[in-house]
Order: structure tokens, then sequence, then C-alpha cells
């Protein structure tokens, strides 16, 4: 599927996104010409789904971050999309992964402080539909945060 050389363009352009083609083609031992072409290859094929801007969240204030686990009512048969729909109409929500088990979800959820994250628990999440339990897990401290793939 990749060649090496899409494999070094990739293994540079995900260690900084940042780098311009020249840059990033210097790195990677091809010219600017082919780079480029490479990196519109390997977006047209969905290997490259673009960029994006990482904001350190707790640098604007956000103190708390608790993963909300969640079991839904499952007699429903909308719940699923009622319990979505809802949950990303949330800010403080950051991502919504789905489960087979017997977890449904999990939301990441950020606050400025306890305070806040107690009046955004009681006022919007536990307000979503069709929720069955919901487990709040206090985060720590993040170990590892990487999305770089062993290309």
């Amino acid at each position: 599927m990749l060649d090496d050389t899409d494999r070094r363009i990739l293994r540079h352009f995900q260690t900084d996104p940042a780098l311009g083609t020249a840059e990033l083609a210097e790195r990677a031992g091809v010219t600017q010409a082919t780079c480029w072409r490479r990196l519109e290859r390997l977006t047209a094929r969905g290997i490259l789904k673009g960029q994006q801007a990482v904001i350190d969240w707790q640098a604007l204030g956000y103190a708390v971050e608790v993963s909300l686990r969640i079991t839904l009512d499952k007699t429903v048969t909308r719940a699923f999309d009622d319990f979505l729909i809802a949950a990303r109409d949330i800010p403080e929500v950051l991502e919504i992964q789905t489960f087979l088990g017997r977890v449904d979800l999990r939301l990441s959820v950020i606050a400025r402080d306890m305070g806040h994250y107690q009046q955004l628990y009681r006022s919007r999440i536990l307000t979503l539909p069709h929720i069955a339990d919901i487990e709040a897990l206090m985060h720590v401290a993040r170990i590892k945060s990487d999305e770089v793939l062993p290309v």
C-alpha cells in the first residue's frame, strides 16, 4: 500500500506537520514536486486526513478532565442516536467513543474547576437522554498521548 518514499514523508510529516513542502521534501530525500504529489495522493486515498491545531486546554484555564463511562437504556430504539445528538452539543465534551460490551460510550469532559464540573454534570450530562448507568473517572495524569504511527 505504501512504499518507502511514502513512509519517509509520513514519518517526517507526522513528527512536524507545520513543515513546508520544501523542508519536508528535503528531510524525506525527495524533490519538492514529488513530495507535493505524494501528499496529494495520500490525501486522495484517505490516508492523510488533514492537519489540526492542538490547543492546550489547561493553558486556557481548564484544570479538570473526567472520563465518563456510560451505559444506555438499550430498550429504547433510538437511544444511541438521541444520546449522540445531545452529547455533541456540549462544548466541554472533547471526545465521544463508542464500545461493544458492558459500557456503551465514553465521554471525555473538561471543566475549569470542580465547581464548574459539578454544574456541568448536573445540568448537562445527567440530562442527556437514555442513560442507564454512568461512572465518572477523574483524570490524574496523562502518561502518553501520541498519535504518531510507526510507518
